[in-house]
């Protein structure tokens, strides 16, 4: 939703309330899903072993999703807070980079959750 504000050219003073400057630990919970996700399999039977065609898939979508939250989705976001607060506010195009980029993600993770949910 910050990213949308941006996007749709909300003033600075909602931008930097939305954009503080402080590292994204909430994003990087990501990181935390494939840990989960083994010691569960690993804990299961074989109905949820590491062999299953859709853990394989969880993991193999994980893989670029922490890949682009990490090389692109995050550094964006530091980007746009760092040009509200030189600028006082960040152009509405940098506002649609960064949704697009986390849509990206959210695709990335809505494939490996459906693929979870359906259990091939």
């Amino acid at each position: 939703s910050a990213a949308q504000s941006v996007a749709r050219g909300a003033d600075g003073a909602i931008q930097r309330a939305r954009f503080p400057r402080r590292r994204n630990w909430a994003a990087r919970i990501l990181h935390v899903l494939p840990v989960t996700g083994l010691a569960m399999s690993l804990a299961g039977d074989s109905s949820v072993s590491l062999t299953r065609p859709w853990i394989g898939l969880g993991i193999l979508f994980y893989l670029p999703a922490a890949g682009h939250l990490e090389a692109r989705t995050l550094p964006l976001e530091r980007v746009v807070g760092e040009v509200i607060d030189h600028d006082g506010a960040a152009s509405p195009e940098r506002g649609r980079q960064l949704t697009r980029s986390i849509d990206t993600l959210l695709v990335l993770v809505a494939i490996a959750l459906v693929a979870m949910v359906v259990q091939f």
